[in-house]
């Protein structure tokens, strides 16, 4: 069973998330959250495997409290919440941490499966939209490519490889079977990928290539 914590200011918004994630056999709400301060005491509290965390609220935004969250002894996967072409947020709160995220008018359907897919270790990064939104406001920070490819350098070609696949948004599937591998391989490349450029998941690491020119 999924243990999920919905944090958002907007009580209607808690509301239509919980009874979503509820209808899901292997997804129980175990908390709810009106802002980042009361997320964290919730996470304390209990255990939490994936919180889903609007970024505007009060008291704590939302990319505090992710940073906050991925701290704790035992961090739960976060997927941020947001409102397309409005949010300036979204990067800052993937380099805090956060797995994915999903917008506020995303389809019932696609919020249940991306918390199937972040708590199983892949990131939700396939809508379009979604990558729009990373693009635009990963591009404004202007990174320091310099320093990005340096961090990269340590890799294998072969996990230069799988780095840009991930950075585009594959899943681990999607990359066996580009690549000609076992899935199990790719696995063990990611995880390797992860300790090396030092970062805590595949949206940091996807961010970092992207840095350093590896993918589009």
């Amino acid at each position: 069973m999924i243990r999920a914590m919905v944090v958002d200011d907007d009580a209607f918004v808690r509301l239509g998330l919980t009874d979503l994630l509820d209808s899901d056999d292997a997804i129980e709400v175990v908390a709810q959250a009106a802002d980042g301060l009361h997320a964290i005491e919730q996470a304390t509290a209990h255990r939490i495997d994936v919180a889903l965390v609007d970024v505007r609220m009060p008291r704590m935004d939302g990319i505090a409290a992710t940073r906050r969250l991925r701290t704790l002894p035992h961090p739960p996967k976060v997927i941020t919440l947001t409102t397309f072409d409005l949010d300036e947020y979204v990067y800052d709160a993937l380099a805090a941490g956060a797995d994915g995220f999903l917008l506020k008018d995303t389809d019932p359907a696609e919020i249940l499966r991306a918390v199937h897919l972040v708590v199983a270790g892949s990131a939700m990064l396939h809508p379009t939209a979604a990558r729009r939104l990373i693009d635009r406001y990963h591009h404004t920070g202007r990174p320091q490519v310099a320093q990005a490819q340096s961090r990269i350098a340590p890799l294998t070609p072969r996990e230069k490889d799988v780095l840009a696949l991930l950075a585009r948004g594959d899943t681990n599937a999607d990359i066996a079977k580009t690549l000609s591998m076992r899935e199990s391989t790719v696995k063990s490349h990611v995880s390797r990928i992860l300790t090396t450029l030092d970062v805590t998941n595949r949206v940091q690491a996807a961010l970092l290539a992207r840095d350093a020119g590896l993918a589009p």
